[in-house]
């Protein structure tokens, strides 16, 4: 399948880009903003948008069979991998998951439609109008494609024209998902750029900023301080920076039955996207006094990894990344021969995976691809206490305790500052009315027209 060159990410490796090119290109996405998407309804789009992500989840489908066929190479991720990552990001895109997003964050379906009014604003006579910015700019990160393509789903549904920078050798999948949009409607692709280059390029850079109504991107914290300050007066600013996530399992669930089962979801946990996204778990906390050990879970953590590895597994790394893991598991080694308190289990002639259990509680990060700890706890104080130095930095818990307990560790969890807790096995499958890092993703990017009557 030979695809047209739609999008400048489209064009052959020797193009080259230019300011001009970039202000070119964002005055075409305003124009084509305003001719096709600003009057377009939304249930027009709902529809447009369920149904392009029921054709994602077609094995037939042309440009799912050209992600997976190519994907690997240009990810990383294994076919099995990628597959599964979309599967649960399109199967959340449903119309009714659209609806709850729209009534979640605007109150009223039709905001964006027209003058609506929630019953608590007709009491007081006043209705309201959400409107997107008119040019949308994205700088995405390069490890995961599913926050680009949730991306580019919030900006359609604010009838948003749009530019997306990808980081360098990460276009791939964005640019399939703009295809398959200006396949079955070629007006709305027109509404989309999809680019990509190579960081420090500022003449780029500064030319697109200076056309964008609002910018959203996702990086370090030095990459976003150093956006934010080249950013013009009156340019919105959405900042994702860099957070952690973690799982924690409280005592009463580790029955020899329920800990091989919350092993399985760990091990789904660590495995998707290949432990690289900002939902990945570094480490599962596990608490002392459990029929089965914090120990001994480990050990079917590292059985269920090599379970999932056969399935599906982790793709090849950069030889710094499996140089990192080699380090770390050498270090773990010489800890483990010579104190009772720390064991190491791995994958055989592979850095595939590797499980670390040590009694030391303090948060540590994992060097990632399927690298995971699992750090003994008496409580969820001593857990958060060891976690401190990441508190103001952790998106999600993955939280295993029964449900009477469970809502006094979410309570706990909730006012220590994390933004979402979930089920063990859903940290990297949020639903699409997550609120990202604690924030509204749609409700961030419109403005508010109130009419009072």
């Amino acid at each position: 399948m030979n695809l047209p060159n739609y999008f400048l990410a489209d064009l052959p490796a020797e193009a080259t880009l230019t300011p001009t090119v970039i202000g070119e290109a964002c005055h075409a996405l305003r124009c084509n903003r305003d001719r096709y998407l600003s009057g377009r309804t939304t249930q027009n789009l709902v529809a447009i948008l369920s149904g392009l992500a029921e054709s994602w989840l077609d094995p037939d489908d042309s440009f799912r069979k050209l992600a997976c066929q190519l994907g690997p190479e240009a990810t990383g991720f294994s076919a099995a991998t990628l597959t599964r990552g979309l599967d649960a990001f399109f199967s959340q895109l449903t119309y009714d998951n659209l609806h709850a997003l729209l009534n979640q964050e605007l109150g009223h379906v039709h905001r964006l439609d027209q003058f609506v009014a929630t019953p608590g604003e007709h009491k007081i006579q006043r209705t309201a109008l959400a409107t997107g910015p008119r040019l949308l700019v994205h700088v995405t990160p390069g490890n995961l494609p599913s926050p680009t393509l949730m991306s580019i789903v919030l900006g359609l549904l604010a009838r948003s024209g749009q530019f997306v920078k990808c980081a360098s050798g990460a276009a791939l999948l964005p640019r399939l998902f703009a295809h398959s949009l200006y396949a079955i409607e070629p007006k709305l692709g027109a509404c989309l750029e999809v680019a990509e280059w190579k960081g420090g390029r500022l003449d780029l850079e500064n030319a697109l900023f200076a056309e964008a109504d609002c910018v959203t991107a996702t990086g370090s914290d030095e990459t976003l301080t150093d956006i934010r300050g080249r950013l013009p007066a009156g340019v919105r600013f959405l900042a994702y920076g860099h957070c952690v996530s973690f799982g924690f399992i409280a005592r009463e669930v580790l029955s020899s039955h329920g800990a091989r089962k919350i092993a399985a979801h760990a091990a789904a946990d660590v495995s998707a996207w290949n432990q690289l996204g900002c939902l990945s778990p570094h480490l599962f906390y596990v608490e002392y006094g459990g029929a089965v050990s914090p120990e001994l879970f480990a050990e079917l953590l590292a059985t269920e990894l090599a379970k999932r590895e056969e399935a599906e597994p982790r793709g090849k790394i950069a030889p710094a990344e499996a140089a990192a893991i080699a380090s770390r598991r050498a270090m773990y080694q010489l800890r483990a021969a010579a104190r009772s308190d720390t064991n190491q289990w791995q994958s055989r002639d592979s850095t595939a995976w590797t499980v670390v259990h040590e009694a030391d509680p303090r948060f540590q990060l994992s060097c990632l691809n399927r690298f995971i700890y699992v750090k003994a706890v008496n409580n969820l104080a001593q857990a958060l206490h060891a976690a401190e130095a990441v508190r103001g930095k952790v998106s999600t818990v993955g939280l295993a305790a029964p449900g009477a307990r469970a809502e006094h560790l979410a309570t706990e969890l909730a006012r220590w500052g994390v933004a979402r807790i979930c089920p063990v096995g859903q940290m990297q499958n949020p639903p699409l009315t997550w609120r990202h890092d604690g924030r509204p993703g749609l409700a961030d990017l419109v403005t508010w027209t109130d009419w009072e009557q």
